[in-house]
């Protein structure tokens, strides 16, 4: 006796059809599972022994043979549980239904309830694009699986709810999208109307959000570094709708998804701490996973005490932050994960933390400062668009009661900057400043003559690189596009250049 059900498998984003076949046949007892099973998938055996004893029906003593095809990729995770099931049913006669244009998933357990499983998100989106008409999930994952329209979502706690589906005995309804959301994120998001003075250091990280522009802040400790950098989601755009279903899919891959909301709606702000590994910030495993980087795709990623990560760990991050992707390479195969992320970053000047500090002495030996920026190398540095000085804040700043402007006059300015840019970009693959390519550089950062004379000056005095160079336009046309205007002026070099330079005195101690 045979039968086939359709599921579906997943490796990286990638997701790919996979039927699962049952053959019952004579002879002694036993149980197989091929087609390149992992130790997850074979233990799925047990857990489907028992939800068929447990459920009412009767195990097949007998041969029995599951293949999980197509036969040459890997399979992962218990998310075939709930299709052998199906198709163990099918193959003894114990349920006679169509299933064809069904899909299942699901995570059995010992009594036959349906559990959680990772990656439902980008595995309905391509069931709908395969044909299939309905799906089944668990109802744990019902929402972010609602989004997927052209396909019916049927959420089920139990294997019995799903054979009574198929019988025509009980009716699941479809999933619907919900509208209610709790993500709290914006309720108590840091606003920078809270913050004491910084103005500098507020009108640089504005500029950096309307571009996109990965940001370095050097200051003491207590400046209020990590305080501005928590607050940057409060002035980012809006995500668009395709920003959050790529978003949600990576949550969804990586099983952090959580509530009930369907889809990630606030940008993320993902903080690793200084010992996260190199596998935990870009990615892997023997399946690739998502790392920090790709979760924070779309959002913030802010890396503290910059010099204490390890420095496989920063040039980790090289290639990505160039390319918007991180691809992962295993002995099973290739996977990529987009990660174009806004990278922020902090540090003290010194490894006391007081090296210019207008009060406090620095303590450290000649030559630490420079020794303590050179932990991050200038590859990376190179890569960073906008490097500014946080100064401590004196007592008048901090006594004053008056608040400052909220981050919600900052974002309008900003996203009015971005819709100027999304124009300009329309048709080509960047988003935002930070994203043109050399090419997109030379076609979209016009300059005045005035405005070319003072690039030129600042390059051959501070011994800038080709990336500097374009990486300096880049910020300058951002600072036009907030400003309103076409063309790239004197005055907005002038202030890139200074965002630029700001680490430069530190490598003189």
């Amino acid at each position: 006796m045979f039968a086939r059900v359709n599921s579906l498998g997943i490796y990286g984003m990638e997701v790919f059809p996979v039927t699962v076949e049952a053959d019952i046949s004579g002879g002694l007892p036993r149980f197989d599972v091929v087609g390149l099973p992992d130790s997850a998938v074979s233990e799925s055996r047990d857990r489907v022994h028992s939800a068929i004893k447990n459920c009412g029906f009767t195990f097949p003593v007998s041969r029995i043979t599951v293949n999980l095809a197509p036969a040459d990729r890997r399979k992962e995770g218990p998310i075939y549980d709930l299709a052998m099931f199906i198709t163990l049913l099918l193959a003894s006669e114990q349920l006679d239904a169509d299933t064809n244009g069904y899909a299942f998933l699901g995570e059995l357990s010992l009594d036959g309830k349906i559990r959680h499983v990772n990656g439902v998100l980008p595995m309905v989106i391509s069931a709908c694009q395969n044909g299939f008409h309905s799906i089944f999930v668990p109802a744990v994952n019902a929402n972010e699986a609602a989004v997927v329209e052209g396909i019916k979502v049927l959420p089920a706690d139990s294997v019995t709810q799903v054979i009574d589906h198929l019988k025509s005995l009980y009716k699941i309804e479809p999933a619907v999208p919900n509208n209610e959301n709790d993500d709290d994120t914006f309720l108590y998001m840091p606003d920078f109307a809270d913050v004491k003075g910084q103005f500098e250091a507020k009108r640089a990280l504005e500029v950096a959000a309307a571009g996109g522009h990965n940001t370095l802040m050097i200051g003491s400790p207590g400046t209020g570094k990590s305080m501005l950098a928590k607050r940057i989601p409060s002035i980012l755009p809006s995500m668009t709708f395709e920003e959050s279903l790529e978003t949600t899919k990576i949550y969804s891959i990586a099983g952090a998804l959580k509530g009930k909301s369907q889809l990630i709606t606030s940008r993320p702000f993902r903080s690793p701490h200084h010992t996260v590994s190199t596998v935990g910030l870009s990615g892997g495993g023997a399946i690739p996973k998502p790392g920090e980087l790709s979760l924070a795709h779309n959002g913030v990623l802010f890396l503290d005490e910059l010099p204490e990560f390890s420095r496989q760990s920063m040039e980790i991050m090289r290639q990505p932050l160039e390319d918007g992707k991180i691809t992962i390479s295993r002995a099973s195969g290739t996977s990529s994960y987009p990660c174009s992320v806004m990278l922020v970053c902090a540090m003290n000047p010194c490894p006391c933390g007081y090296y210019g500090h207008p009060v406090r002495e620095c303590t450290c030996r000649d030559g630490a400062a420079s020794r303590y920026l050179s932990k991050v190398s200038g590859p990376l540095l190179d890569r960073i668009d906008i490097h500014i000085e946080v100064p401590s804040v004196d007592f008048e700043k901090l006594a004053d009661v008056k608040k400052g402007e909220p981050s919600a006059k900052i974002k309008e300015r900003i996203e009015a900057a971005r819709k100027i840019q999304q124009e300009r970009l329309r048709g080509t693959a960047a988003n935002c400043n930070a994203q043109m390519n050399s090419a997109m550089t030379r076609e979209f950062c016009v300059a005045t003559d005035d405005a070319m004379k003072m690039l030129q000056m600042a390059f051959d005095k501070l011994g800038l690189s080709a990336r500097a160079y374009d990486k300096i336009l880049r910020v300058a046309r951002t600072i036009a596009d907030l400003g309103n205007s076409e063309i790239i002026q004197a005055t907005h070099i002038a202030e890139a250049i200074q965002y630029r330079s700001l680490d430069r005195k530190f490598w003189n101690k």
